[in-house]
């Protein structure tokens, strides 16, 4: 599918100016530049344009609230200063799987002052001497290049560490539950057990009456017997 229908497609008769996302990965544009996106896009935050046969991005609308971008696996080599002209508040770039050859390719990333993340990986720039070092003193804003900072610290993944932080939430909030259901299965369990007392007392009392009454009633029959022969006796 191309780049302009997966566009239409993600759109879902929304209204450009209200989508914060747009992922078009494996959209190809026919023309290698971007397709389907316009200035209406005002609130956008993210967009992916993997894999989509990108060879510049001349093309590229003004996305002025545009953070996060993934360029990964296009034909891209250079001539960024579209970015900083029209994302100027890009924080997170990721260009890996290009054509960047060597350090003017991205020369023009100096613009994007709030950049804080690039990726490169997989570019022929990375195979240079000194690369690392030299990206860094190139552009010095960049915090995190390939996922590492100058000492060779990873990024933190922040939505990580927001699942870690809301798995520890839920089992504490899951302990806690399951400490007070069992404390009430245990009242259960205990009520359970004297109702179940106070019915079987109640049953063996029963049957202790019922008893008694048999043994009158023998007794009564007994004693009718005994008086009807001592009247036959009494008629010889």
């Amino acid at each position: 599918m191309d780049m302009k229908k997966m566009i239409m497609l993600e759109l879902r008769n929304r209204d450009p100016a209200k989508v914060a996302e747009m992922v078009v990965d494996n959209g190809l544009s026919q023309s290698g530049e971007v397709e389907g996106l316009s200035d209406k896009f005002v609130e956008l935050e993210f967009l992916s344009m993997k894999n989509g046969g990108l060879n510049s991005l001349a093309k590229l609308p003004s996305l002025p609230k545009l953070r996060k971008l993934e360029l990964s696996k296009n034909n891209l080599s250079g001539s960024f200063e579209t970015l900083s002209e029209k994302c100027p508040n890009l924080i997170y770039l990721n260009l890996s799987n290009n054509k960047i050859k060597d350090l003017s390719n991205v020369e023009a990333l100096q613009n994007l002052k709030s950049l804080q993340s690039l990726n490169l990986l997989n570019c022929e720039i990375t195979s240079l001497k000194d690369y690392r070092d030299s990206v860094f003193e190139l552009l010095p804003q960049v915090t995190y290049l390939d996922g590492f900072d100058q000492e060779e610290n990873e990024a933190p993944d922040s939505e990580a560490d927001d699942e870690d932080e809301d798995g520890e939430d839920g089992v504490g909030l899951t302990g806690d539950y399951d400490d007070e259901d069992d404390e009430d299965e245990d009242e259960d369990d205990e009520d359970d057990d004297e109702g179940g007392e106070d019915e079987d007392d109640e049953d063996d009392e029963d049957e202790e009456e019922d008893e008694r009454a048999d043994v009158q009633g023998q007794k009564r029959k007994r004693d009718a017997e005994d008086d009807g022969e001592d009247d036959e006796d009494d008629d010889d």
